[in-house]
């Protein structure tokens, strides 16, 4: 883009306002053209001059940060950051701001809250830069994403939790399933897919890159919608026909096998590429497990997580859907595993509940 990352900032706190200010300050190609004590002061400097991004909080005097959102994203939809306080109490409601539309999510604590923004401040300025990018015209309604707070950590690989090898899995069986890997723009994407499947579905195994506390919200949301059964996944779980199992946020979720039946075990373990759960840690374990029993999708998110995971499934004879560029809201998963050659066929995401159906009717 032309010219500086242009950034506004709401906050009732003049110390995030003044902190957050400060570090991108100090960043080549960002400028902060305003800050805001609440949206309606923000409101008024909206009319001013439009920023690329903006970042607010939820929990504000006089309008709170998700009817603004929501406003915003009415009319004139424009990248937002959330930066807010995680506490269980408003988990709900820093849920819903991320389906009216947030592109990222920066936890902050309610206390230290000076020195955790000061640590975090080149991931505020990686999601500013990765937010600006964000194909919201694929996102009619919001989507949840990698907590922002990961970025800068060391990136480790699935080897950490499961060790790498050829695969194990038994000769092609009627036992089958999907595993599905998405990160920002996957919750509206996840929806769009699970709401068209019917319950004779084969069991589905997926990754979202959410924070602890949202999954099973976002479970119980889809479970409500769904003709299948959607749950957050528990340890020792089976994966069966007309069920999906969403990965706990903070824990990794892996693919085993028990005889003739799959189950998944949910273990804690360190960030994998900077993700907890990890979609490359779910994809070896299907791939050691399922092999060509399996379909792998991937889908919208930043990024390159499930990526290497796609590939070994691909090696290992699965076959594999990645989500096309105009359909993502960040196409940075799916083409980092299309560029690995892991991928046997790019398509829209309004043709991906059909590519499911007929796998399952293949696998009967």
């Amino acid at each position: 883009m032309a010219g500086p990352i242009k950034v506004m900032i709401v906050d009732d706190s003049a110390l995030v306002r003044q902190v957050v200010s400060q570090a991108l300050a100090k960043e080549p190609g960002i400028e902060v053209i305003a800050t805001a004590a609440d949206p309606v002061f923000a409101v008024d400097k909206l009319r001013q001059q439009w920023p690329d991004v903006i970042i607010v909080d939820i929990e504000m005097p006089r309008m709170d940060g998700i009817s603004f959102l929501r406003k915003i994203m009415t009319e004139r939809p424009t990248p937002v950051i959330i930066c807010s306080s995680l506490a269980e109490s408003g988990a709900q409601a820093t849920f819903e701001a991320l389906a009216a539309g947030a592109v990222s999510i920066i936890t902050k604590p309610k206390s230290g809250l000076k020195a955790f923004l000061e640590d975090s401040s080149n991931d505020i300025v990686q999601a500013v830069r990765t937010a600006v990018h964000a194909n919201l015209r694929a996102l009619p309604r919001g989507s949840a994403s990698t907590p922002a707070a990961n970025l800068h950590r060391p990136k480790i690989n699935a080897d950490a939790v499961i060790a790498p090898g050829l695969a194990t899995a038994m000769a092609r069986t009627t036992d089958q399933l999907i595993a599905i890997g998405t990160s920002t723009g996957g919750t509206q994407a996840l929806e769009a897919v699970l709401t068209k499947l019917p319950g004779t579905c084969l069991g589905i195994v997926i990754v979202q890159h959410m924070p602890e506390k949202f999954t099973a919200m976002f479970a119980e949301r889809l479970n409500s919608l769904c003709e299948i059964e959607v749950r957050e996944a528990r340890n020792g779980d089976r994966v069966m026909p007309g069920r999906a199992l969403i990965a706990p946020g903070g824990k990794h979720m892996m693919l085993k096998r028990s005889g003739a039946q799959y189950l998944v075990e949910v273990v804690d373990g360190p960030l994998v590429n900077r993700h907890k759960p990890s979609v490359d840690v779910l994809f070896r374990s299907v791939a050691k497990f399922a092999g060509a029993n399996a379909l792998g999708i991937i889908m919208t998110g930043m990024g390159d997580d499930g990526a290497r995971g796609m590939k070994e499934m691909h090696d290992a004879g699965a076959k594999t859907i990645a989500q096309d560029e105009n359909s993502c809201v960040v196409f940075g998963m799916p083409k980092e595993a299309i560029k690995l050659g892991g991928v046997d066929q790019v398509m829209p995401l309004d043709q991906v509940p059909n590519a499911m159906i007929s796998y399952t009717r293949s696998s009967l």
